[in-house]
Parts: C-alpha cells; sequence; structure tokens
C-alpha cells in the first residue's frame, strides 16, 4: 500500500493548475474526423490520455471508437451512438447520455457516477464492476447486460428495463424505483444488495421474476482503499492515476456534502475548478465551495442555505431564486451574476465584487454588503431592510422600488449618483446612517 507524507501532500495539493478544466481541442478533432483515424491513433499513442472532459459530443457516430481509459466527465454524449465502442475504465462521471445508443458497449469498470442515462440503449452492454452511483437510469434499456458487481447506490431506477441481465453481486443499496424496474429473467444473488441493504434471497427474485444464484462471498482486498489526493479538485472525478488500480477512490460528488467537505478539509489549498456546473435544483446546504472556480455554472433554485462561497469566483453565475441564506460570500466575484429573486437573507457579501449583478427582486434583509461593489448593479424592488452598507459603492445602481427601511448607511457609502452618502439620504430612504 503506497504511503504519503503529509508534506508530500500539501505540495501536491497546493500545486498550481494554470490550464482551465476543459477538453484537448485537438483529440476532439481528430474524434470527430473518423473512428479509424481515432483508433489508429490510439493503437500508436497508447501512453497518451484522452482528455475529452465537457466536450460536446452529442448525437455523434461514436461506433467501434477506441475510448479506453479515456476522461468523459461531463461531455455531452447525449443522443450518441456508442454501439460496440471500448469504454473500458473510461471516467464518464456526470456525463449526458440521455437516450445514448451503447448496444453491445464495453464499458466494464467505467465510472458513470452521477451521470444522466435517462432513455439510454444499452442491451447487451458490458458494465461489469462499473460504478453507476446516483445515476439516472430512468427509462434506460439493460436488456441483457452484465451488470455484475456494478454499483448503482442512489440511482434512479424509474421503469429501467433489466430483462435477463446479469446482476449479480450489483449494489441498488438506496437506489430508489426498483420496485417499478423491470427485471423478468434477471440473474441476481445472494451478494445483490437490495435498496435497504439487505441482500437479494430466493424469495425476493421469484417475487421480481429473477431467476437466483447463490455465490461464495467475495474475497476480501489485501489493502484498504486509500483515498489519492488531488492535485486540483474536480467534483466526481476520478483520480489522475493508472485507471484500473483497484485502491482508487474519487473525488466526492458536491452534491454529497458531508463527504465533500471532509475532503476540502484534508486538502484546504487545492484549487477547485468547477467552471459551468449545472447544479440547479441541487441541496447543497452547508457546502464549502471557498474560492472555488465556479464561473457561468447554473444554481437556479438550488439550496444553498449557510454555504461557504467565500473568496469564490461566480462571475456571470446564475443563482435565479436560489436559497442563500447567511451563506458566506465573503469577497466572492460574483460580477453580472444572475442572483434576481434569490434568498440571500443575513447572507455575508462583504467586500464581494456585484458589479453589473441582477438583484431585482431579491432578498437581501439583514445582509452583510460592507464594502461590496455594486456599481450598474441592478436593485430593483429588491429588500435591503437592516442590511449592512457601510462603504458600498452604489454608483449607477438601480434602486427603484428597493427597501432601505433601517438599513446601515455611512459616510463612505457611494449613492447612485457617485456622490457619498448624507444623513439626509439616508432619511429619504429610511435607512439609519452613521458617521463610521
Amino acid at each position: 500500500m503506497t504511503k504519503y507524507s503529509i508534506p508530500a501532500i500539501l505540495l501536491a495539493c497546493l500545486t498550481t493548475i494554470n490550464a482551465a478544466y476543459a477538453y484537448d481541442r485537438e483529440q476532439l478533432t481528430l474524434l470527430r474526423s473518423t473512428i479509424v483515424k481515432w483508433n489508429a491513433w490510439r493503437n500508436e499513442h497508447p501512453e497518451l490520455p484522452v482528455d475529452l472532459s465537457k466536450a460536446d459530443l452529442g448525437n455523434t457516430d461514436l461506433r467501434n471508437a477506441d475510448l479506453r481509459n479515456a476522461d468523459l466527465s461531463r461531455a455531452e454524449l447525449s443522443g450518441a451512438t456508442l454501439d460496440r465502442a471500448n469504454l473500458n475504465g473510461a471516467n464518464l462521471s456526470m456525463a449526458y447520455l440521455k437516450k445514448t445508443s451503447m448496444k453491445s458497449t464495453d464499458a466494464s469498470h467505467a465510472w458513470l457516477a452521477g451521470s444522466n442515462m435517462n432513455g439510454a440503449f444499452m442491451n447487451e452492454a458490458r458494465l461489469k464492476g462499473a460504478n453507476l452511483d446516483g445515476a439516472n437510469l430512468r427509462w434506460a434499456k439493460l436488456l441483457k447486460t452484465d451488470l455484475e458487481q456494478a454499483s448503482m447506490k442512489k440511482a434512479t431506477l424509474f421503469e429501467a428495463d433489466f430483462e435477463k441481465a446479469n446482476l449479480k453481486g450489483a449494489s441498488f443499496a438506496q437506489a430508489t424505483f426498483l420496485e417499478s424496474a423491470i427485471l423478468r429473467d434477471a440473474v441476481v444473488s445472494n451478494q445483490t444488495l437490495l435498496p435497504s441493504g439487505e441482500p437479494a434471497s430466493k424469495g425476493w427474485a421469484a417475487r421480481n421474476d429473477c431467476r437466483f444464484v447463490r455465490e461464495e462471498p467475495a474475497s476480501p482486498p489485501a489493502d484498504s482503499p486509500r483515498t489519492v489526493l488531488p492535485q486540483k479538485i474536480i467534483s466526481g472525478q476520478k483520480p489522475n492515476e493508472p485507471p484500473n488500480s483497484p485502491n482508487l477512490q474519487p473525488t466526492p460528488d458536491v452534491r454529497e456534502v458531508a463527504p465533500w467537505n471532509a475532503m476540502r478539509q484534508l486538502n484546504p489549498g487545492a484549487p477547485v475548478v468547477m467552471q459551468g456546473e449545472k447544479l440547479s435544483h441541487t441541496n447543497l446546504e452547508g457546502v464549502d465551495l471557498g474560492n472555488a472556480d465556479l464561473t457561468q455554472s447554473d444554481f437556479e433554485k438550488a439550496n444553498l442555505n449557510r454555504a461557504n462561497l467565500a473568496g469564490a469566483s461566480l462571475a456571470r453565475v446564475n443563482f435565479h431564486r436560489a436559497d442563500l441564506m447567511e451563506a458566506n460570500l465573503n469577497q466572492a466575484d460574483l460580477e453580472g451574476a444572475s442572483l434576481d429573486r434569490a434568498f440571500l437573507k443575513n447572507a455575508t457579501l462583504s467586500h464581494a465584487n456585484l458589479k453589473g449583478a441582477i438583484l431585482s427582486g431579491t432578498e437581501l434583509g439583514g445582509a452583510n454588503l460592507d464594502g461590496a461593489n455594486l456599481t450598474n448593479a441592478s436593485l430593483f424592488d429588491a429588500n435591503l431592510e437592516k442590511a449592512s452598507l457601510r462603504g458600498t459603492d452604489l454608483t449607477s445602481a438601480n434602486l427603484v422600488g428597493a427597501n432601505l427601511s433601517n438599513a446601515l448607511i455611512s459616510a463612505t457609502t457611494i449613492t447612485p449618483s457617485g456622490n457619498r452618502a448624507t444623513r439626509s439620504w439616508a432619511n429619504l430612504h429610511q435607512a439609519r446612517f452613521t458617521e463610521q
């Protein structure tokens, strides 16, 4: 078992990564040209890593493509054809595979955690040992698919079709809607885990039209799994080590707040790069995203109650109707962000950059906006009751309809006209005034 010294870990975590988390454009161009050329290149350069993370490959014909161990995390593959492709050991975490054709595809030991496979066609595919934790398998077709030892913890299985699939040793722990899935003639064993955490039984198999076999318990691994500390943190990413190593643990998915926060405590200096994330309607209460790069991400209607976003890069992020009550956004960059109708009661926004931000109808009651830059921001109909605006720059901000009742204004606050606030200006807006 490999051991790491604490100084070595910290040094790795603090390594500067200046390249944005994105796909290799040359590789993407080659893959889109012809599969024959792509496969030839892979045969000639088997040692080179394949980075297609976040690549747009929707509706692309990728039949027979050699994508072994490729990084396709968050890639757009909806409607693509991956029939007979080799995805063995590939990272497809949080990829979009809606209505993707994967007939006879080899995705053994692939990482598909959090992926959207709604309506995907995976008949006769090989997914042995694959990780599908938290995946959306609603209406997916998995006829005769090999899912032996696959993990589908917390997966959504509404009306998924597992007819004649191999589910020996598969884990459905905490999965939802298994009762609505088609399991006719699927093979389960005493090593198959049900959503309750209990092993499948012969009686359960009979009630669900499955075939039941008895297996001997698997031998425990020689070493305990270890967590590989990344040089940069990307939610849900597999570690940057040999893909088939049995002891690797992934960077936790940010939607699993407790393990995510624990990982952040272990890696306080590691940069978090999560640009363009789609996390709308997600429960992220108390999540630690301090200093994270979340530029142009989508948090519409997300629950970020008491979240730590201090120092985060949040330019042009969508927070429409998001719950950010008591969130820490101290010194965050929110330039051009959309916070309309968001709930920021008692939030900390001191010294935050909100230049040009949209805060129309936003609840900011009791929020700390001391020293914040709100130039050219829209605060139309926003509620700033009892908010602290000491030293806040409101130059050219739109305050039409805004409620400043009992807000704290100081002599260093800059009003929309560009002039310093006065006691009379504060009184006009029913705000409190301090010289400090």
